[in-house]
């Protein structure tokens, strides 16, 4: 099937230059296998239920969100155990641990994806709680 998308001229540079270095054959090819890996990651994130302990990691432009940031940890302060925060230049890389549901931790990390100026927000479950 055909599509066209919309991306940054950097973002695409950028893909261009990882997946050639990486030899695959073509940028459809490394499209194609960068969304098979969006959808394992969110079909992981889906999956899992009940307790669960997990480190969420995100990069955004401080300036912009900070404010709305801080009030939705504030919100899910009942998952989020501890955060590490990094300054660079405007930009801030935060890391969120948390225990407890892991339909709160879901939430928190779609919350978090909704904001434009995040950037990334990647999540690894660390091991299931029995």
């Amino acid at each position: 099937m055909r599509t066209s998308l919309n991306v940054p001229s950097d973002v695409l540079d950028e893909f261009d230059e990882t997946w050639q270095e990486q030899g695959m054959e073509s940028r459809s090819r490394a499209v194609r296998e960068a969304m098979q890996e969006y959808v394992e990651r969110h079909t992981t994130l889906s999956d899992i239920e009940g307790d669960a302990v997990a480190a969420l990691a995100f990069d955004y432009e401080h300036t912009l969100v900070i404010g709305d940031l801080h009030t939705v940890q504030h919100e899910y302060q009942d998952v989020i155990g501890t955060t590490q925060h990094l300054h660079y230049g405007d930009w801030c890389l935060e890391t969120v641990f948390c225990t407890g549901d892991a339909g709160r931790i879901r939430e928190l990390v779609y919350r978090l994806r909704d904001f434009d100026a995040v950037g990334r927000v990647n999540v690894m479950f660390l091991q299931p709680v029995e």
